[in-house]
């Protein structure tokens, strides 16, 4: 093994051990246990908010993501992250409806809140709430 070699397996393992302490050990294990807890609460969600507004959507995801709630791609692929099983329901309302309403406005404007707000009208309270959670 040259001194090349080895020095780029100890940075490499370094990495992994610093992304496994970032994420806390049980991070793995608690989204294993949380994720279908999260993937059907989101789908009974889905359901229910979509008999109003009745947007098409393709694919459903449940993702263990460090910083999201939720994402909707262009494709119209919605991300929610697994957490959603352990906050209070109402916050799950608004995340929800948040990327549901992203499929008719793909963007923050005037238009988009006003789609929110029909569903959830404190929906910045509900905002506000879920910022200050720590992920």
């Amino acid at each position: 093994m040259t001194i090349h070699s080895w020095v780029w397996r100890r940075v490499r393992i370094r990495k992994v051990r610093v992304r496994a302490v970032r994420r806390g050990a049980s991070g793995r294990l608690e989204y294993l246990k949380y994720k279908e807890v999260a993937r059907d609460l989101v789908l009974r969600k889905l359901a229910e908010f979509n008999l109003f507004y009745n947007f098409k959507y393709n694919r459903i995801s449940i993702k263990n993501h460090k910083s999201r709630w939720g994402s909707c791609s262009k494709k119209g692929n919605l991300n929610f992250n697994y957490r959603l099983a352990l906050v209070p329901e109402s916050l799950v309302d608004y995340v929800v409806v948040h990327e549901l309403c992203h499929l008719g406005e793909f963007n923050h404007s005037k238009n988009f809140w006003n789609l929110v707000a029909q569903t959830v009208p404190n929906y910045l309270e509900l905002r506000n709430r879920l910022h200050k959670i720590n992920m």
